[in-house]
């Protein structure tokens, strides 16, 4: 508590004016561009690594990034990711949602470990709201990286896009950078994809262009940052050579 209350009096003396600021233009002109769901992971800094200001995203934080698909929306068990699904896109007309999934990922190593039938037992998931988290919300996941394992990674992985009738396929680490689990992440990124299109509320802007879903994937260790391209039907390196290239994907 001593860094958290000691930062706040830094944040009064050096920049508190100037996102006051911020608070008043965004109050009276707010024009927020994203949805941006990520990890809770304490590592993980969106805002920083996107470079974004007040006012620019509507950020949701869970274990694993993940997005519960419609199938298993019921108004007693309601969570916050459809709803603010509908905030973003529906009430303020927010054209873009991002999932951003990271490297060594705690919630993904977890899920892996949950193909177990030990450690997924109904026992374990009483006593674990995490297990049982994940369990729940990354079970397509884990059939995905099922058949990703099965095949190999030379073998593409389709997914379901903004359409019943539109599909992207995905080319997972085919450069055998990184490890089984952070294979995992990028394949449940993309899943979440399939989920968010699941909506029916999000329906008639998906269908007609005015709301897309993008993936994004942050390697912590490197500070790397991938997005999906669905032209080169892989995860492709943010960088200077790349950049307007993936920026002719999402226009």
């Amino acid at each position: 508590m001593d860094k958290i209350l000691r930062g706040v009096m830094r944040y009064r003396n050096s920049c508190r004016t100037e996102m006051v600021e911020q608070f008043i233009h965004v109050r009276d002109n707010p024009v927020p561009t994203a949805v941006f769901f990520c990890c809770v992971d304490s590592r993980m800094l969106p805002t920083r690594f996107t470079q974004t200001n007040v006012g620019d995203m509507f950020i949701v934080r869970n274990a694993g990034n993940l997005i519960p698909h419609s199938a298993l929306f019921r108004t007693d068990t309601i969570s916050t990711e459809p709803a603010t699904l509908e905030l973003g896109c529906v009430l303020n007309s927010v054209r873009h949602i991002i999932v951003c999934g990271h490297s060594d990922c705690k919630a993904m190593n977890m899920l892996y470990d949950l193909r177990n039938a030990e450690a997924s037992s109904l026992n374990n998931l009483r006593l674990s709201p995490m297990k049982a988290w994940l369990c729940r919300h990354g079970k397509s996941s884990l059939e995905k990286f099922g058949d990703f394992n099965e095949k190999g990674c030379e073998h593409p992985l389709t997914f379901l896009a903004e359409t019943p009738m539109k599909r992207f396929v995905a080319y997972i680490d085919l450069k055998n950078r990184f490890s089984i689990t952070d294979k995992l992440s990028q394949i449940s990124c993309l899943q979440q994809v399939q989920n968010i299109a699941s909506y029916t509320f999000l329906k008639k802007g998906l269908e007609d262009g005015s709301i897309r879903i993008h993936a994004m994937w942050f390697d912590i260790y490197t500070g790397d940052i991938f997005f999906f391209s669905r032209r080169h039907k892989h995860f492709v390196e943010i960088n200077e050579e790349t950049v307007d290239v993936l920026l002719q994907d999402v226009t």
